[in-house]
């Protein structure tokens, strides 16, 4: 049985209330609701990492979390962590590395490198590697999104 529920919630610092379908993931509402296109539809099974979003300051799948899962919540996509300046250091090196070939992957690789980068700047690049392996790549191979990375890391450790 399904239904509709209005929900509030922050998105990107705004408050919005919008009547959502029961089981419409949170991905599809910021898409097609909001009209934040940013990150990304792939797998739709939460493996591939392309729908990374944060909920409450913490990375998350938005194909596996309902709206309504986020009533009240914090919610930050990618498009408000690039207009508040706070990944710009972690886009410039993904540019200057050639780390963003077709881009697909590239809005969920950069919440994950910011989450890592928030708690351990110091990050060894096995420790990135196993922290990005949730999110999928098919043009880089990898190397440079790790030279990204680390780069910023220790740029941010001086």
């Amino acid at each position: 049985m399904s239904g509709t529920q209005t929900i509030s919630l922050s998105v990107n610092g705004e408050d919005v209330s919008r009547s959502v379908d029961t089981r419409r993931n949170l991905l599809d509402f910021l898409r097609e609701d909001l009209q934040l296109t940013g990150s990304h539809v792939g797998c739709e099974h939460g493996v591939c990492g392309a729908c990374t979003i944060r909920v409450n300051g913490e990375i998350v799948r938005g194909c596996l979390m309902l709206a309504v899962q986020a009533e009240g919540a914090a919610v930050e996509t990618i498009e408000g962590v690039s207009d508040s300046g706070e990944i710009a250091d972690l886009q410039k090196a993904f540019h200057e590395r050639n780390a963003l070939q077709c881009g697909f992957c590239t809005p969920g690789m950069l919440l994950a490198a910011a989450e890592l980068l928030k708690s351990n700047p110091g990050a060894s690049r096995d420790e990135i590697r196993d922290f990005i392996s949730g999110n999928y790549c098919r043009c880089t191979g990898y190397q440079s999104i790790v030279d990204a990375i680390e780069a910023v890391g220790s740029a941010r450790l001086s």
